[in-house]
C-alpha cells in the first residue's frame, strides 16, 4: 500500500517527511530533477539539512556568487604556464560531476544566474542546491534558477526529535531504483493531467508540469514499481506545485445525485477501455485538495510562491550598483583575470621588475620577462552614475497657471546647471484621470523648453497615477545604470483613485500605497507643496515616502529651482 498524502492537520511534520523523500528522489535522479531551493536562514535547522545533502551520491561543491568564471568553467593557469614556459589549462567546477551547493543566492547576479541556468540546460552532471537566505520578500533567488529545480522547501519551526540521522538511500536501494527508472513506462494521459492542474494553481511555466513528471517517474521507482500510478502523480504535484502555486483553484459545485442519461454503446470493446483508462489517473478533485493541503502558509493572502521573484523588484542584497559611464582611472590593484578586468601593462611589469634577478638565478635556461600570477595587476575604475531629475508636476485645474509658469522656469534653470553636474531630467504631468510622461530623460534643453511649451492644464488631480508613473520612470532610469529622484509637485488635494474614479478616500489610499512601494524601491523623492496653505496631508504623505517636504506657498522658478538643490544636496 503506498504511503497516503498527509492531510493539512499533519502538515507541520509533513515538510520533514518531504525532506527525506526528496534527498531519496534526488539520489535516483539527480540531474532530471535539476536540484531544489532551500530558503532558510542560517541556523541549526538549515545546517542540518545542509549536511544531509552529504547523503546524495556526488560529491558537494560550493559555489560563492561572487565566483569567477575562470572557476566556473576553467582556463588558462596563469600562474603554471608562466612558471613552466608551456601553456596550462586547468578545469572549472562545472566540469566535473559533482553537487553544487550555490550560498546566498539572494545575492547571485543575473549574468551568473544565466551562465548556471545554461550549464542545467546543456545537461548538467549534478544537481544544484540553492541556498536562499533573503530576510525580505523581494531579496531571492533569481527566477530563472528556482524555476530549473524541482523542488522548493522554506522549513519553519524546530527539529523534530525522530528525524533520523540517515536520510538518503543506500547504494544498493538507489542503483535497484535507477534500473527501475530506466524501464518506467507511463500512459498519453498522465502529462495532460499535469499541465492541466499546473493551470489550475496558476503555474505558466511549462517546465513545471514536465519536473513533476520526472518526480512521479522517480517516486515510482523508489517505490518498486516500473509504471507510474496515481500516487506517483498526486505525491509529484504536492512537492513541485505546491510552492509555486499562484492562486487557489475553485472545486466545481456539487452535481445533482441523478446519473445523466448515457447513450447506448454499439461497440461492445468500448467497455475494455474504461477499466485500466480510469485507474490511471487519480481524480481531478482529490489531486487538487492534496495540493492544497501543502500550500505554504500565507499564500492566499499574498498570492506569491516561494522561490520565485514575482514582484520583486532587484533592489535587495543582491543588487549591484553600476554606473552608467567610467569615471576616472583609479590606482591599479592586485587580483586574478576573470575575464571582464583588464589588466594594467605598465603595473604589473612595474612589480614584477624587482623579482627578475631573483627568478633569473632559479631558472636561468628562461628568456624574457619572469612574471607570476602575483605580479598581476588590474585596472579600476570609479562608476559614476548620471542622476535623473524626475518631475511629477499636478495639473489640475486648482491654480494649475501660475503653479505651472512657475514648474516650466524652475525645470529651466534646473537643467541649464545640469550640463555641469551631468544630471538629466524627465517630466510627468498627471490631470483629469491619468499621467503622461511629457518628457522623457534628456540633457536637452532646446527639446524641454519645446515640450514645456506645451504643457496643458486643468480637470481632476490623478496623485496616484502620477506617482505610479514616477515610480515607472524610475526603475527604468534604474535599469539603464541612472540614479533617480523623484521631485513632486502638488497641491494635496488627490481627487482621483488609481482606477479613475472620483473618490478622495481612495485616492489618498493609493497614493499612500504607491508612496510605501517608491520607499520600499529605494528610490529617493522631494514633496514640494504649491498650495497656499501647507496641507498635512500631502505632509504625511512625504513622511510614507520617506522624503523631505518643503512648503512653498506663491514661490517663484528662482525659489523654487533653489530649494530643489538645497534638498538634493542634504540628501
Amino acid at each position: 500500500m503506498p504511503t497516503p498524502l498527509p492531510s493539512p492537520a499533519d502538515q507541520s511534520g509533513a515538510e520533514w517527511t518531504d525532506w527525506s523523500l526528496i534527498l531519496k528522489l534526488l539520489a535516483i535522479d539527480p540531474i532530471g530533477l535539476g536540484g531544489l531551493t532551500l530558503r532558510a536562514r542560517s541556523g541549526p535547522v538549515r545546517d542540518r539539512m545542509v549536511q544531509d545533502l552529504n547523503s546524495l551520491p556526488l560529491p558537494t561543491r560550493k559555489l560563492h556568487p561572487g565566483i569567477s568564471d575562470e572557476q566556473l568553467f576553467g582556463g588558462i593557469d596563469i600562474s603554471s604556464t608562466l612558471s613552466g614556459g608551456q601553456l596550462v589549462v586547468s578545469k572549472g567546477l562545472l566540469e566535473n560531476s559533482s553537487t553544487l551547493v550555490l550560498t546566498m543566492a539572494e545575492r547571485c547576479d543575473a549574468a551568473l544566474a544565466a551562465k548556471l541556468a545554461q550549464h542545467l540546460d546543456a545537461g548538467a552532471q549534478g544537481p544544484l542546491i540553492v541556498l536562499d537566505e533573503g530576510a525580505e520578500d523581494e531579496e531571492q533567488a533569481p527566477a530563472p534558477l528556482t524555476d530549473r529545480l524541482a523542488f522548493h522547501l522554506s522549513p519553519r519551526g524546530q527539529l523534530p526529535k525522530d528525524h533520523p540521522a540517515e536520510t538518503g538511500l543506500k547504494v544498493t536501494e538507489r542503483t535497484t531504483a535507477q534500473h527501475r527508472l530506466s524501464q518506467m513506462t507511463l500512459d498519453d494521459a498522465t502529462p495532460e493531467a499535469l499541465i492541466t492542474l499546473a493551470l489550475q494553481f496558476g503555474i505558466a511555466s511549462l517546465r513545471t508540469p514536465t519536473l513533476a513528471l520526472r518526480c512521479a517517474r522517480a517516486h515510482a521507482a523508489l517505490m518498486g514499481r516500473t509504471q507510474v500510478g496515481p500516487t506517483d502523480i498526486a505525491v509529484a504535484a504536492t512537492l513541485v506545485y505546491a510552492p509555486r502555486a499562484t492562486q487557489i483553484p475553485e472545486l466545481d459545485p456539487p452535481q445533482d445525485d441523478t446519473p445523466p442519461e448515457q447513450p447506448p454503446k454499439t461497440d461492445p470493446s468500448d467497455d475494455d477501455m474504461d477499466g485500466p483508462q480510469a485507474d490511471s489517473l487519480p481524480d481531478a478533485d482529490m489531486m487538487v485538495e492534496a495540493v492544497k493541503s501543502m500550500l505554504p502558509a500565507g499564500l492566499i493572502e499574498t498570492l506569491v510562491p516561494a522561490g520565485t521573484t514575482r514582484g520583486a523588484t532587484g533592489s535587495g542584497a543582491g543588487q549591484k550598483r553600476k554606473g552608467n559611464r567610467r569615471g576616472r582611472p583609479l590606482p591599479s590593484r592586485a587580483g586574478r583575470l576573470d575575464g571582464q578586468s583588464r589588466i594594467d601593462l605598465v603595473a604589473t611589469l612595474r612589480a614584477a621588475a624587482p623579482w627578475q634577478p631573483m627568478r633569473r638565478a632559479q631558472q636561468p635556461d628562461r628568456d624574457g620577462l619572469l612574471i607570476r600570477s602575483s605580479d598581476i595587476r588590474l585596472r579600476r575604475y570609479e562608476e559614476k552614475s548620471d542622476r535623473v531629475l524626475i518631475f511629477a508636476v499636478d495639473a489640475s485645474g486648482s491654480a494649475a497657471v501660475s503653479r505651472l509658469s512657475e514648474a516650466k522656469g524652475a525645470i529651466e534653470l534646473l537643467l541649464s546647471e545640469a550640463y555641469a553636474r551631468r544630471d538629466h531630467v524627465a517630466l510627468i504631468s498627471f490631470r483629469g484621470t491619468e499621467a503622461e510622461i511629457l518628457l522623457p530623460p534628456t540633457r536637452s534643453l532646446v527639446q524641454t523648453k519645446r515640450r514645456l511649451a506645451g504643457l496643458p492644464g486643468g480637470g481632476g488631480t490623478p496623485l496616484a497615477a502620477g506617482l505610479k508613473e514616477a515610480a515607472e520612470l524610475a526603475v527604468l532610469s534604474r535599469a539603464k545604470g541612472l540614479s533617480p529622484t523623484i521631485v513632486l509637485l502638488t497641491d494635496g488635494r488627490a481627487n482621483i483613485a488609481l482606477d479613475g474614479t472620483a473618490d478622495r478616500a481612495t485616492a489618498a489610499q493609493d497614493s499612500e500605497t504607491l508612496a510605501s512601494t517608491l520607499r520600499a524601491q529605494g528610490i529617493p523623492s522631494l514633496v514640494i507643496d504649491m498650495s497656499n496653505r501647507p496641507q498635512q496631508a500631502l505632509e504625511a504623505l512625504a513622511g510614507v515616502l520617506d522624503a523631505p517636504y518643503v512648503a512653498l506657498p506663491r514661490a517663484d522658478a528662482q525659489k523654487l529651482s533653489g530649494a530643489v538643490t538645497a534638498a538634493l544636496s542634504e540628501a
